[in-house]
């Protein structure tokens, strides 16, 4: 799961015709609620293999095709003896570019095993284990670096900044990977988001007090704060407090340098003024688990990538949001960090099976994918990626962050380690 998320089971919903209610000046249920709520009907439908069919549509359906989705729609086809319809949501699943071997051991998917359509499409998924990189290692980051999150890349000094979690720290690397402190975290809370504001010569950061991380205390769990440093000091200039329980994890900045923070936790997707520092909310509760945004050069939409539901254009002015289709074959769920090139999406997915970095090529529109590209996957060095950034024609991103070595609460599990930490780079084209 991703970063904010791994740390809180999402409980969700019928697919409400959320356009047509905004259009009547209807509020619709939240998108966070409609999942609880389709999550808790599906539980309740085991025994009834028809309604069970038909929650399962619908979950399909409210999430977008997404590869949970599909496994969850070929559970409930083959327990109502649909077969063919089955095995045609395995091959999506397979052409999704996903593996299942866990799950795929299911009772659910005892009655499928033995056909020779389905050998043939399982022996298909293990392409999508295999290792295939485009990328090189930068610069490996030091053992007081821990837990690496988010990252991005100041032209005019040639510098990185880089956010760490445990460490609560925001480090300054040079392109050789010499690295010293920039700032620390002013309340000592784990350092999620950052970006770096060039022409204005600020950085942006959140704080997010995360339950039972290092040495927060209880009473602060569920705070958030977004910061702005100066870019060649490091001192704080700014620091407000985020939406009451909001966990803001992600970041962009549009063109005219206002800041967009999503709550990967409670949904929400918030714009910061940057003159005014007043924070709105501009979504109107269509995500679950919305992750770094990516401003479009219109100033008028935003690519929001919601870690279950998939990839959102959100119009800042209706705040109606179209999703991207996943056509049975792109896995758009799962997206921690989402950049935007031109016609270009780069993402880092650690919420797929397997994790990978990947390029998608939109149509003209923007409306949909061409099609994909595996930059990495099942690398020695990829570990648990998060975010990235976008220098010249490159895309750097963080690699083994270490996420996977903890528990909920910021512990390290049970025979595990903390990683070295790595930047990767691969070419955008």
């Amino acid at each position: 799961m991703n970063t904010l998320t791994r740390m809180v089971t999402v409980a969700a919903a019928a697919a409400f015709p959320v356009a047509a209610l905004l259009a009547q000046g209807v509020q619709p249920p939240a998108a966070i609620d409609q999942f609880a709520q389709l999550q808790q009907d599906l539980r309740g439908s085991h025994g009834d293999s028809s309604a069970y069919l038909a929650l399962s549509k619908t979950m399909y359906a409210f999430l977008n095709g997404s590869p949970r989705a599909t496994l969850q729609l070929m559970s409930a086809q083959a327990a109502s003896d649909q077969v063919d319809e089955a095995l045609l949501s395995f091959a999506q699943f397979v052409a999704m570019g996903q593996a299942g071997e866990e799950v795929l051991k299911s009772q659910s998917f005892d009655s499928l095993r033995a056909l020779p359509k389905y050998q043939q499409i399982h022996a298909a998924m293990a392409a999508n284990t295999a290792r295939q990189t485009s990328a090189s290692e930068v610069f490996a980051l030091p053992s007081s670096a821990q837990v690496p999150e988010d990252i991005d890349f100041d032209a005019p000094s040639k510098l990185f900044f880089i956010s760490t979690v445990l460490g609560r720290q925001i480090l300054q690397v040079d392109v050789s990977g010499r690295m010293k402190l920039f700032a620390g975290a002013p309340d000592q809370w784990p350092v999620m988001a950052l970006k770096v504001d060039s022409k204005r010569r600020v950085l942006w950061a959140t704080e997010v007090a995360l339950d039972g991380f290092s040495s927060v205390a209880k009473e602060y769990w569920g705070r958030s704060a977004i910061l702005q440093f100066d870019l060649r000091s490091g001192k704080l200039l700014h620091r407000i407090e985020g939406p009451p329980k909001a966990a803001l994890g992600d970041m962009a900045l549009s063109l005219n340098g206002d800041a967009f923070v999503s709550d990967g936790v409670h949904g929400g997707v918030y714009r910061i003024d940057r003159a005014s520092w007043a924070v709105e909310r501009v979504d109107a509760g269509e995500f679950i688990s919305p992750q770094t945004p990516a401003a479009l050069p219109d100033g008028k939409h935003i690519f929001v990538p919601d870690y279950v539901r998939g990839i959102g254009v959100l119009d800042l002015e209706t705040k109606q949001v179209a999703w991207l289709p996943t056509e049975g074959k792109h896995a758009l769920n799962g997206i921690d960090g989402l950049y935007a090139v031109g016609s270009l999406l780069l993402a880092t997915q650690n919420g797929v099976s397997p994790e990978r970095v990947v390029r998608f090529t939109l149509n003209e529109s923007r409306t949909g994918v061409l099609f994909e590209d595996i930059l990495e996957r099942a690398t020695p060095t990829l570990g648990d990626p998060t975010h990235g950034v976008v220098v010249g024609d490159y895309f750097y991103y963080i690699a083994n962050s270490g996420w996977d070595a903890l528990d909920d609460h910021g512990n390290l599990l049970k025979g595990k380690e903390l990683p070295t930490g790595r930047v990767m780079r691969t070419k955008i084209i």
